[in-house]
């Protein structure tokens, strides 16, 4: 997918370059304008207010606050379970919708992008009418195991998998789909078993489309805000993610506080845009060395 997306790129690359120049020049100048006031000047205000008080502020906002520190250590729990599990899960739905004929199938596929139509709280209210331990549909089962899903980690898990469960599967299943299935059919003609043909053709083949997705999910999961904010009931200390905790120092009129954990947020998310443009840039010369070749 990111081959073709890369080629494409080039072709639309050499199409402007024929345009007439005041037609570019205003076209850029629009996009650097939309950019500044969405997105550059809001970026660099966050850390304006992070560090207002100082380094030393923006480090005592951080880890002197024990609700904070705990907001910390449960979103970096959270988030890798939820990717982790997406992941597994992204792979298996683009593996059987792409190798199999079913039926179903066009039934999954949409399901699959129901994510990005429902909107968060609503996915957040479902969990919640689901596995509500007094008045949910499963209520009877969870409380004869003991299980605590609404109000606790586990259900900020579930609803942040909910929103982030399209990005691996809807990454790989155009790319799988543009590989065919000629080279696991002569695996299996020279004996492999499904773990061989896996592991050792099929992976080898969307390594980068799967990179791709897991840091889209992760990016995605980071930030997540709406569904967790139902399940979560808000407790201190025990379910606040650092997304609902912005919010809680902002309501607070803790404004240094609020912004040094947007701060960190900010921080992930740039990590992820930069690996994201590295591994691009990996494609790209991956792409050039075998057209070399």
């Amino acid at each position: 997918m990111h081959v073709n997306s890369v080629r494409t790129q080039k072709t639309a690359g050499k199409m402007v370059a024929n345009e007439p120049l005041w037609f570019r020049i205003l076209l850029i100048s629009l996009c650097y304008l939309i950019a500044s006031v969405l997105i550059i000047v809001p970026l660099i205000y966050v850390f304006v207010q992070a560090f207002s008080e100082g380094i030393s502020g923006w480090w005592n906002n951080l880890f002197n606050d024990a609700e904070t520190r705990h907001s910390v250590f449960l979103t970096l729990i959270v988030v890798p379970l939820a990717v982790l599990v997406n992941t597994v899960c992204g792979v298996a739905a683009a593996w059987t919708l792409t190798k199999f004929k079913f039926p179903g199938r066009t039934l999954l596929m949409t399901a699959l992008d129901l994510p990005f139509a429902v909107s968060p709280v609503v996915a957040g209210l479902m969990f919640v009418l689901l596995y509500n331990l007094r008045t949910g549909y499963f209520a009877p089962m969870l409380n004869a195991i003991g299980l605590k899903v609404i109000f606790a980690w586990p259900g900020l898990v579930m609803a942040t998998m909910f929103v982030t469960i399209p990005f691996v599967a809807r990454e790989l299943i155009p790319l799988m789909q543009a590989l065919g299935d000629d080279e696991e059919l002569a695996a299996v003609s020279l004996g492999a078993s499904p773990w061989q043909i896996f592991w050792r053709v099929t992976l080898p083949n969307i390594k980068w489309g799967l990179l791709f997705g897991v840091i889209q999910c992760n990016a995605r999961a980071i930030g997540e805000f709406g569904a967790v904010y139902v399940v979560s009931g808000r407790i201190e200390r025990e379910t606040y993610t650092m997304a609902l905790r912005v919010e809680k120092l902002f309501q607070d009129y803790n404004n240094p506080g609020s912004y040094a954990v947007a701060s960190v947020l900010t921080l992930m998310a740039l990590s992820t845009l930069v690996l994201k443009i590295i591994l691009e840039r990996m494609v790209a010369a991956s792409m050039e060395q075998s057209s070399a070749e």
